[in-house]
């Protein structure tokens, strides 16, 4: 392949996905609002007081899936649930065996959980990020050890799975799960 056939690659070939309508928005805001809400309430009403931590940023992107993308294969239950624990784990790992060299540690964190994700079928691209805050989250993150795969990241994956198939069932138009495994 010659350099520019390399570039050409680059152009894109498909058409810009069509705008969603405003019922949709409302629905995705709806729900967002709402799981991210009810994680930040009982991050800064039973953790934040004890100086733990709940809320991290991956729960955003999270959301994003889970109530815009729901019939994505990436929002889906074990996809949000598996990615985000199954993250969380080799995150700490990687932290507790190269965290002297930060560099090293959050490279392996990505970079290893993609592929347990690949292999696990559970990609959900929020994981990456749920792997990384667990090497640069910080002292109140690196305190938790291993229990900060199922709290904050599992436990916060349930909540926004709780109120998606709340609120993405809600309106006749929506339906999620598409399928649980």
């Amino acid at each position: 392949m010659s350099f520019r056939e390399y570039l050409l690659k680059m152009k894109g070939y498909a058409k810009s996905p069509p705008g969603v309508n405003l019922r949709e928005v409302f629905w995705s805001w709806l729900g967002s609002a709402i799981g991210i809400g009810l994680c930040s309430y009982i991050s800064s009403t039973y953790f934040e007081p004890r100086d733990l931590v709940f809320l991290i940023g991956s729960f955003g992107a999270s959301a994003v899936l889970v109530f815009g993308a729901i019939k994505s294969p990436l929002a889906q239950p074990r996809n949000l649930i598996g990615g985000h624990v199954i993250s969380g784990l080799i995150g700490v790992a990687c932290y507790q065996l190269f965290g002297g060299t930060m560099w090293l540690s959050a490279a392996l964190a990505v970079s290893l959980c993609i592929a347990a994700m690949f292999i696990t079928k559970t990609l959900h691209p929020p994981g990456g990020a749920t792997a990384l805050i667990a090497v640069i989250g910080g002292q109140k993150i690196h305190n938790l050890g291993f229990l900060y795969a199922f709290v904050p990241a599992g436990l916060g994956a349930l909540i926004l799975l709780f109120v998606a198939l709340i609120v993405n069932n809600l309106s006749a138009t929506r339906r999620y799960p598409e399928y649980w495994m």
